[in-house]
């Protein structure tokens, strides 16, 4: 099966931090504009997610979720998350370590289409 999101190891090693200081830990990837379009982590819960919103899979032992509407323009790309240095204007966990989680995308090959696994869109 493909997974339609992943996460590099440095990436990985950020969530881990901040689980030892939050506990369990969630994503949501939002569909605004600017900062507002950042994959967001938050304590698991704080952020809670509707029928608008679309569960993508698990990184880190983490849920990753994305509204609906930005689910329909990205369903073809593999998310790939990734850490850069700075500091978003986000409520993200991660700003005060002054690092960001920042989204990679590319388009999936035919052959990772046919094995997508399913959204229950």
């Amino acid at each position: 099966m493909t997974e339609r999101v992943l996460i590099t190891p440095e990436a990985e090693k950020v969530v881990y931090r901040l689980r030892e200081s939050h506990g369990e830990l969630m994503f949501h990837q939002s569909g605004g504009c600017c900062d507002g379009s950042q994959p967001m982590c938050f304590p698991k819960g704080e952020f809670r997610v509707s029928e608008s919103d679309v569960l993508l899979g698990e990184i880190a032992g983490c849920e990753f979720f994305m509204s609906r509407d930005q689910f329909e323009y990205w369903q073809h790309t593999q998310l790939t998350i990734d850490i850069v240095p700075g500091r978003g204007s986000s409520f993200s966990l991660e700003i005060p370590l002054g690092v960001r989680f920042i989204t990679r995308s590319r388009l999936y090959t035919a052959e990772e289409t046919r094995s997508l696994t399913a959204i229950n869109v």
